[in-house]
């Protein structure tokens, strides 16, 4: 029985299943602890700036739960726009980016 990729190890550079996983588990982790700490924070005078920062964390946590899908469905780690690999270096510091580098500059605002 032949073994996937994500048993063998790394594919050409690309994060093994297992470790995508860590990072976006850690990456969870990390933004559902800062989002905790806004709310709990309550109003004040930068409540504005606190409400902004709570829903970034509640977009990058929507962001990380659809990276663990694309895991699952085997499409983690290839550029949505483009459809090339993101190369390992990018997922290591944003695992659950979409978009290539290229891609991302042409998608930004």
């Amino acid at each position: 029985m032949p073994l996937d990729a994500s048993q063998t190890g790394p594919r050409s550079g690309r994060l093994t299943d297992h470790d995508a996983r860590r990072r976006l588990e850690h990456a969870r982790s990390s933004r559902m602890t800062q989002l905790q700490a806004l709310l709990g924070a309550g109003q004040s005078a930068e409540g504005h700036l606190m409400s902004a920062q709570a829903e970034a964390n509640r977009r990058v946590l929507k962001e990380i739960e659809e990276a663990f899908t694309r895991i699952e469905d085997g499409s983690y780690g290839t550029c949505l726009k483009c459809s090339r690999p993101v190369p390992a270096e990018r997922l290591e510091i944003l695992p659950y980016t979409r978009y290539c580098v290229a891609c991302q500059h042409c998608a930004a605002p």
